[in-house]
């Protein structure tokens, strides 16, 4: 292992979903007994694999199973996966934030990382009491932290707040200082998680600048969580791409993010939507079923740039003069970005599908809600705020030309959709 800074074989940990513990007395005993005695866990057998999008039959969930690699010396890796795919939970175990159900991890060297705001420091500290705090943590003396210390102030732009408590910091304040106190006490191992998209536009350049340099000058190892792709192409020469609990995919970075961003459209997640409690005024003319893409699923993980399209099923229960259906994109402020409408139409009773199409989703990475809206020219039949939720992941530069990609003092122009009503039933 002398040029291996990681090496991970058969990695697993089990989850029981609910509360602490599996749920009875009995079935805590017998996981004891059997860790006891060097057994595995009785309940791993019956643990399924890690889908927060379908209903499991099992209570015990494998956050991650069976995972083993290998990272260099001076080797900068990207973890990359959708939401809950796993890859927080493997940077915990090695971190050793908590303890692996199953194999073991070799690490040779100190490990800094920086998991969430705030990773290590206490809020009643100030800032300067943090630093050498974290620095003891890491095995430095006095000496090589005081010699560290006005780089990582420098860099973290915080020095008139440096004697103040960190409870008084603002989140990006906290991170900025927390990645300066990781990135310059020397660990041989740098774990970073999406925590860096707390910090502003330049203090995140200056984050991938600085692993970068950690990693090409220093000889250290780096591993990078992010759902930015052009960063993770950027700044890392391999990959890692994780679903459900496992390793999908190991290779070239380029490669990895193509595959990562060519499987994204296939999440499965149909959003039914209950049927609404009618008022006098709307009377239940019509309201809307499901949502979902044309292929039966919702697209909620997708490339900027890529097309895409929506349908959405509802049912008229009279006819309809003058109908209209709209569909509005609402980035994370509540700010609608843009609404898109159907001409006015006049449809008699039964259920419908609208088809909303694009050739190009020219929004800036990261989550949005959509909202449906069923009217007619004299009333509103019904409006839905968050009927469901968009990713919309970066991509690397040489993919797509963002200057296209323009922005107002509210959002984003974009380009209009194309709306197809199809009939599905003459009459109810």
């Amino acid at each position: 292992m002398s040029d291996i800074a990681i090496k991970v074989e058969n990695l697993g940990k089990l989850y029981r979903l609910g509360e602490v513990g599996t749920g009875t007395l009995s079935q805590d005993l017998k996981r004891w007994w059997a860790i006891n005695r060097g057994k595995e866990d009785p309940f791993a057998k019956i643990g399924e694999a890690n889908d927060r999008t379908t209903k499991g039959a099992s209570d015990f969930v494998w956050a991650l199973k069976d995972v083993s690699f290998e990272v260099k010396q001076g080797e900068v890796l990207g973890i990359i996966g959708r939401n809950g795919a796993g890859k927080s939970t493997l940077l915990k175990l090695l971190s050793k934030v908590t303890a692996p159900s199953t194999g073991n991890i070799k690490v040779k060297g100190r490990i800094a990382s920086l998991l969430e705001v705030g990773t290590g420091f206490h809020p009643d500290l100030t800032g300067r009491e943090n630093v050498f705090l974290n620095g003891a943590i890491l095995g430095m003396s006095r000496k090589e932290i005081n010699s560290k210390f006005d780089e990582i102030v420098d860099f973290a732009g915080v020095e008139r707040y440096i004697d103040t408590p960190v409870k008084r910091y603002s989140s990006g304040m906290y991170v900025r200082l927390a990645f300066a106190v990781a990135a310059f006490l020397e660990p041989e191992i740098l774990i970073v998680d999406e925590v860096l998209a707390v910090g502003d536009a330049e203090f995140q350049r200056k984050c991938l600048g600085r692993m970068r340099d950690v990693s090409k000058n220093d000889g250290r190892t780096v591993l990078f969580v992010s759902h930015n792709m052009a960063a993770v192409q950027k700044l890392c020469n391999r990959g890692i791409f994780f679903r459900n609990g496992q390793i999908h995919l190991t290779g070239e970075i380029d490669h990895v993010i193509s595959k990562y961003l060519e499987s994204s459209d296939a999440i499965r997640s149909i959003y039914e939507i209950p049927k609404p409690d009618f008022t006098p005024e709307n009377l239940g003319f019509a309201y809307c079923l499901k949502v979902e893409d044309i292929n039966g699923n919702l697209i909620n993980e997708i490339p900027v740039g890529k097309a895409w399209q929506i349908r959405v099923q509802f049912k008229l229960n009279k006819k309809v003069e003058h109908f209209i259906i709209a569909l509005g994109i609402v980035n994370t402020m509540d700010v609608n970005l843009r609404t898109t409408w159907s001409k006015e139409m006049d449809l008699d009773a039964g259920e419908y599908e609208a088809l909303f199409k694009e050739d190009q989703l020219l929004l800036a990475a990261g989550t949005y809600q959509l909202a449906l809206g069923l009217s007619s020219y004299e009333r509103a039949f019904q409006y839905i705020e968050n009927v469901a939720a968009i990713t919309i992941s970066d991509v690397p530069d040489s993919t797509l030309d963002k200057s296209i990609v323009r922005t107002t003092g509210v959002g984003l122009i974009l380009n209009p959709m194309d709306i197809e009503i199809l009939n599905l039933t003459k009459s109810i």
